[in-house]
């Protein structure tokens, strides 16, 4: 499973815990499927977290230097 595709409908969700290290869109910004949502960095090593949907972020709840947990919505986007 590609990191943020676990959770229901557009929901992007962390796939461990970490602390975001930069956010890559915004609230309205059109993303592709695939597309990086933000970098989360865990145990040293920095994560793609990516869109498993195309569509429009309609929330985004992080921000760089903000820690996030395992399974914790990191954006909503709707197609």
């Amino acid at each position: 499973m590609r990191a943020g595709a676990a959770g229901g409908g557009g929901a992007v969700v962390s796939p461990m815990q970490g602390t975001v290290l930069s956010v890559a869109v915004a609230v309205g910004d059109v993303v592709a499927d695939g597309q990086v949502i933000c970098i989360v960095e865990a145990m040293k090593m920095e994560n793609e977290v990516r869109a498993h949907v195309a569509g429009t972020v309609a929330e985004l709840s992080v921000e760089p230097g903000k820690p996030v947990a395992s399974g914790q919505v990191i954006c909503v986007v709707d197609s």
